[in-house]
């Protein structure tokens, strides 16, 4: 073994031989730790679990949002569970959402479902192939809130603020609306 001459046997022949292994079932997922932070885009054929934060979008088999999870982009994969937080679009034949989940954004799907106390606030919509369907742009933002405008509010002559409401004619309720509105200073 660690001797110079030669024994009849090539150093070549206690090298390991590569063998081609296939492994049965499925493959350990890939995982986006904790405390990993990853921007840019994820692509896999197989399934990914994010546990830390990601900024891009990911294409894969299966993905899995971690409770402590936070994602920001577009997820598109044949299956999705989400546990943590998502600010993106997901499309997936299947997505499930959990009851410890926050997401916000458009999700299109084939199956959808959903915990109690799972907070979503954005549009879902089922598709019957929702891997090749593009999310348009979600509408345009409503503009800000301007209290002059949505409430009505004129300034008077005596620099205090006065509400004016639709169609009471020229009633007028004074600055001090249990301390709502305080004249400008």
């Amino acid at each position: 073994m660690f001797t110079r001459g030669n024994k009849g046997s090539s150093s070549s022949d206690n090298l390991p031989v590569p063998q081609t292994q296939r492994r049965l079932g499925k493959a350990a997922p890939s995982i986006i730790s904790t405390d990993l932070v990853v921007v840019g885009t994820l692509t896999s054929t197989g399934d990914v679990q994010i546990d830390g934060r990601v900024d891009g979008d990911i294409r894969s088999g299966s993905v899995t949002i971690g409770e402590k999870a936070n994602f920001e982009g577009e997820i598109v994969a044949e299956e999705v569970t989400v546990r943590g937080r998502v600010q993106g679009t997901i499309r997936a034949r299947k997505v499930s959402v959990a009851g410890t989940c926050h997401v916000e954004g458009t999700i299109l799907h084939e199956a959808l479902a959903v915990e109690v106390g799972a907070f979503f606030e954005g549009n879902c919509r089922h598709s019957a192939d929702p891997l090749s369907e593009v999310v348009s742009n979600p509408a345009p933002q409503r503009p800000a809130f301007e209290p002059k405008r949505d409430l009505g509010i004129a300034a008077s002559s005596q620099g205090s603020n006065v509400i004016q409401k639709p169609g009471m004619g020229s009633g007028k309720i004074g600055g001090n609306l249990l301390g709502a509105i305080k004249p400008a200073q």
